[in-house]
């Protein structure tokens, strides 16, 4: 497979043979799902509820990391948590077929959670202390962290190296790219020695599914060492989400609010590693597709203003 088009070779009909690898007979039905970073299929099955396939980027995560998100998921799910968690075929969640690795979850449907709601709030903080219950047991070995080296130098590196990123702006860019990192820097080491543990990594809204029994997690792609809080302010529009967040969440599990004080530098290396994540991936051509404002001078000049701010917002 080719660097530049790492999904060319995964047509249609890949996807059913995968499916079918596993002893499961595809009816032919098949519906790409929203992922940029993986390929994800809805596949419909003969006698059985549709399942989803994952076709996992190459060269992204080692065998041995996505193991690990796949027992984390696993384990959640064991202690009945309403996780999504991958199927298992022969004693192996993560499989093979022509040179692409991929894993079956079922399928489950819902819809995005009301972040006004005080009540979904509340149940979404009981499950994120449950969760973070199980990931304090053990820590992983093979997944990233959240921190300035994964979140802001490698993508500040990878914007710097793309041609997206307009000459007459590469100075102004790095000067605000190491503003941004010396203020998260100074944050966290204000905020001093905070517990670190297996998180979600990626818990917003798209990544949560609500039915009429209540929610579920999905997508556990970006599973990560880090701060209980980095899976709790995605989900919290303001103060008083944050509120209610908690208060669900310390039914289960103790917060130590100091962590409240890296919210901002959280959300500062968010965009700035989503800046890094487009440049990395341009060759990939569902990214010039999908974001094509990413070709253009004045979202760069933007970009460059607002990692400003985000500098200023900081103290720096």
């Amino acid at each position: 497979m080719s660097a530049e088009a790492p999904y060319a070779g995964l047509t249609p009909d890949h996807v059913l043979d995968a499916v079918t690898a596993c002893g499961l007979w595809p009816d032919g039905r098949l519906l790409a799902l929203n992922s940029y970073e993986n390929r994800v299929w809805q596949v419909g099955l003969d006698d059985a509820a549709p399942v989803v396939a994952k076709f996992y980027r190459p060269g992204r995560w080692s065998d041995a990391a996505i193991l690990e998100e796949h027992a984390f998921a696993l384990e959640l799910s064991a202690a009945e948590l309403p996780m999504v968690a991958p199927l298992v075929f022969g004693g192996r969640t993560l499989l093979h077929h022509e040179g692409f690795r991929y894993a079956l979850t079922p399928r489950r449907g819902g819809r995005a959670p009301s972040l006004e709601s005080t009540e979904q709030l509340e149940w979404l903080g009981r499950l994120i202390a449950r969760m973070h219950l199980i990931g304090a047991r053990a820590p992983f070995a093979h997944r990233g962290r959240v921190d300035c080296a994964t979140l802001i130098a490698q993508p500040m590196q990878a914007v710097l190296a793309s041609p997206l990123l307009p000459p007459p702006l590469q100075a102004r860019y790095r000067v605000a790219a190491q503003r941004v990192d010396e203020a998260v820097a100074q944050r966290f080491e204000a905020a001093g020695p905070v517990r670190q543990l297996r998180l979600h990594g990626d818990c917003h809204p798209g990544n949560v599914l609500w039915t009429d029994n209540g929610p579920h997690f999905v997508d556990l792609d970006d599973a990560r060492t880090g701060p209980a809080v980095q899976d709790l302010w995605m989900l919290a529009n303001d103060d008083s989400s944050m509120d209610a967040l908690l208060t669900g969440y310390q039914q289960f599990r103790e917060f130590d609010y100091v962590e409240l004080t890296l919210v901002p530098a959280l959300r500062a290396m968010r965009q700035l590693h989503y800046a890094g994540w487009i440049a990395t991936r341009w060759h990939d051509p569902a990214f010039p597709a999908a974001f094509p404002f990413a070709a253009e001078s004045r979202w760069w000049e933007q970009h460059v203003d607002d990692l400003h701010e985000l500098a200023d917002g900081l103290g720096a």
